[in-house]
């Protein structure tokens, strides 16, 4: 290490400062890090539902389920009252698979009867509802 000079001025004070230390140093935390980090644990065990890659042979059924501006259900275009609505969804959700709703609302309808639909989908059983709208209108 070279802490003086080869002038005869020993009064001086050295203006650079000394690098050598600050390498050695640096040089031991990099080596302690790199042999601490693989023997810490980074991780969290997590338990991942099983599931098959098989295709699913039957499609379920799509049921068209629409609300006519009056608050009318239909089911495939044929209309029903609300009571046979909610014993139709409870038998559509015995099926397997279960079939997919699609709720069809006219722009008129009061949102309740749509919201309606949907809650007794729900009481049923029925796992997936979807919503259909039209954008161009």
């Amino acid at each position: 290490m070279a802490f003086g000079s080869f002038d005869n001025n020993e009064g001086s004070v050295m203006s650079e400062i000394n690098m050598t230390p600050l390498v050695d140093v640096m040089l031991v935390l990099l080596i302690i890090f790199i042999v601490t980090v693989p023997v810490m644990k980074h991780s969290l065990e997590i338990d991942l539902p099983k599931v098959s890659t098989a295709p699913q042979l039957e499609k379920p059924d799509v049921i068209k389920l629409s609300v006519d501006a009056a608050g009318h259900y239909r089911v495939n275009n044929v209309p029903i009252s609300d009571d046979a609505l909610a014993k139709e969804m409870n038998a559509m959700a015995t099926h397997q698979p279960q079939p997919v709703v699609h709720i069809y609302g006219d722009k008129q309808v009061v949102y309740e009867r749509v919201i309606g639909a949907m809650a007794i989908a729900n009481k049923a059983g029925i796992e997936k509802v979807g919503f259909v709208t039209d954008p161009g209108n």
